[in-house]
């Protein structure tokens, strides 16, 4: 029996974890990336709740471990650096994960658990596509056209074969922060502690260790939507050092390194909405799909999650309309659940006064003190409800 022919389009986390279950499950694919090489690089990233457990599956839990950043935890602060609350990572129900790394170093363990059996084409992307009911025509930019079974859009937010595949029926939906993150050199006084600062005005300041000697770092603050996004480079940093340079704590120090940074980028907090997807031979999956935002702490892991869940329930139907149907109905419960932010969020985690801070701080400190796992729903405000509803993941062979 000829293999079916997969066509996936983006190689970050959800396409070579969708690629890597699909040719265990006896497909033939292919992931396409419009970068040149392999994105490496990026900021710490998770593998949370279910996700940990497919990462298991794939025999790759080790590896990762052995990338991980090192974060014992995160700390709050104020301006004159003292802590006002410590939440290690094996007692807090948010921040630091048991499997903490950079986005970079987990994309790299992914291909290299495909290289061999995946075929991968960088530097190419897709122009346009044809559903021909049997069949999709794919058209590239640089290689000779070729036709798929399926293909899948497991990129970006502002995926352009996602758009060829759906139009504008995804909704980008802003939630009124926007973050610019960065990596910094590496002092003597940073610790592998992760520390949060909030300054007047609604803004944040976030230093995270990473595994290579340097420091990763975040700036970010309520905003209405400006397109900021759309911006030059320079125009970016302009704006960053515009709403921090009275911010206090290490602004001065990451603001006089923005300056040097070789990854800096600012973006909106959005999520995506999507009613559908699927269509025809087309699917997404990932953050294409539904991005929760960082909020939530689940992006990374939704997006291993999806991608296991749409591979297995293709191994189990001949009939691709039959396996999609059944991806969406397993899967968007669960992450509706996710995206659906409790009241406050953002805005609780941004005090706007310095009555509002010391009233966040106090209540961080209270936190701290009993250990309390009950300070995560200042940020995600699900965890206890998604532990009871938590999606089963199905065994597919």
């Amino acid at each position: 029996m000829k293999k079916r022919t997969i066509l996936v389009s983006g190689a970050s986390i959800a396409g070579p974890t969708l690629a890597f279950w699909l040719q265990r499950f006896g497909f033939d694919v292919t992931v396409i990336e419009r970068a040149d090489e392999l994105r490496l690089g990026g900021q710490n990233i998770d593998v949370r709740e279910e996700a940990q457990q497919i990462v298991q599956l794939m025999g790759l839990e080790n590896k990762i471990r052995q990338a991980n950043t090192g974060e014992l935890g995160v700390r709050f602060v104020n301006k004159n650096n003292q802590i006002i609350g410590s939440f290690p990572k094996r007692n807090s129900g948010f921040g630091t994960a048991e499997l903490e790394i950079l986005r970079g170093d987990l994309a790299k363990i992914l291909h290299e658990a495909t290289s061999d059996n995946v075929d991968y084409i960088f530097g190419d992307q897709i122009t346009a596509l044809a559903d021909k009911e049997d069949m999709v025509t794919v058209t590239f930019k640089n290689g000779p056209q070729r036709s798929f079974d399926l293909v899948i859009a497991a990129d970006g937010i502002r995926s352009t074969t996602l758009t060829l595949m759906f139009g504008n029926e995804p909704v980008i939906k802003y939630i009124g922060v926007y973050c610019s993150y960065l990596t910094i050199p590496r002092i003597e006084s940073d610790t592998k502690w992760a520390y949060w600062y909030n300054a007047p005005g609604s803004r944040v300041i976030n230093i995270r260790p990473d595994n290579e000697d340097t420091t990763r770092t975040s700036f970010s603050f309520l905003s209405p939507d400006s397109g900021y996004e759309k911006l030059s480079l320079a125009e970016q940093k302009e704006i960053i050092r515009q709403k921090f340079a009275d911010a206090g704590w290490q602004a001065p120090r990451i603001l006089t390194a923005l300056e040097e940074s070789k990854d800096v980028y600012l973006d909106r907090i959005s999520q995506v909405k999507a009613p559908r997807w699927t269509k025809g031979r087309y699917a997404m999956v990932g953050d294409a799909a539904y991005c929760p935002t960082p909020m939530t702490g689940m992006g990374t892991s939704l997006s291993i999650i999806g991608a296991y869940i749409l591979a297995g329930e293709l191994s189990r139907h001949n009939c691709h309309k039959e396996a999609f149907a059944a991806y969406e109905k397993l899967l968007r419960p669960y992450v509706e659940e996710i995206q659906n932010l409790p009241p406050g969020v953002p805005w609780i985690a941004h005090p706007k006064t310095k009555f509002g801070i010391g009233l966040f701080n106090t209540v961080l400190r209270v936190a701290s003190s009993k250990i309390a796992n009950k300070v995560s729903k200042l940020f995600t405000g699900k965890k206890e409800k998604i532990k009871k509803d938590r999606i089963q993941l199905p065994i597919y062979k």
